[in-house]
């Protein structure tokens, strides 16, 4: 593939981790924990190797609180040792960390992880690793507005620079693992002209081959961006 064909960012909707999980037969938040532990760090590595500037997960979205309340304490949980432990990780092998959504509904001792770990690797230049956390197009786009109500005139530029996205450029490519072929609200402005791309397999089993194939997959594409 030629360097000119590499997406300088690529999001994923990370989906089918319960599916995961009860084709194996384990409990509900094994897939989270697999995807946590063995699947994020080895594909935010391997994307930066191919060339790849951003890397953004849809990890929880404003819906996820509506799930069973042990399966959400259990997520939690999982957040507080994923930002603890894995992230420093990213951060000493030179990622960006960043993080996209309402995060003041997480509790305090989250809310300040996130801060310390995205002030700790503003620097890193490696690769940015975005995470939408309580992250919802909508409700990002209501928060965005909400700057406006007194303008008499926005644009474009104007919009984008009130989004979560402040200086990410948009996605070239957005892929959705376990094979449902919709964004459900995932970066509604910034994906108008992304490539998508739905495999069948679930976020649990997306390995760096996986994604290798993806970017195999958009090399073959001709973006037009309407003209």
């Amino acid at each position: 593939m030629k360097s000119g064909n590499i997406p300088a960012h690529i999001a994923i909707i990370m989906d089918g981790n319960r599916r995961w999980a009860r084709e194996h037969n384990l409990q509900v938040l094994a897939g989270h924990q697999k995807v946590a532990d063995e699947v994020l760090e080895p594909l935010v590595e391997h994307a930066a190797a191919r060339g790849v500037k951003y890397i953004t997960f849809w990890a929880f979205s404003t819906e996820n609180w509506m799930r069973e309340p042990k399966e959400v304490e259990g997520i939690m949980s999982i957040f507080r040792h994923t930002i603890r432990k894995r992230w420093q990780r990213l951060h000493e092998k030179g990622v960006r960390v960043r993080v996209i959504g309402d995060i003041s509904k997480f509790a305090p001792d989250i809310r300040k992880a996130l801060e310390d770990v995205m002030q700790q690797t503003e620097h890193n230049t490696k690769i940015t690793a975005i995470f939408a956390l309580n992250y919802g197009g909508r409700d990002e786009l209501v928060r965005a507005v909400r700057q406006f109500a007194d303008c008499g005139h926005v644009s474009e530029h104007d919009i984008s620079d009130a989004l979560d996205t402040k200086g990410i450029p948009d996605p070239d490519l957005i892929i959705r693992t376990s094979g449902e072929q919709r964004l459900s609200g995932f970066l509604p402005w910034q994906g108008v002209y992304s490539e998508l791309y739905f495999p069948s397999w679930h976020m649990p089993d997306f390995t760096p081959q996986k994604l290798d194939k993806a970017l195999a997959e958009y090399g073959k594409r001709k973006r037009r961006f309407g003209k």
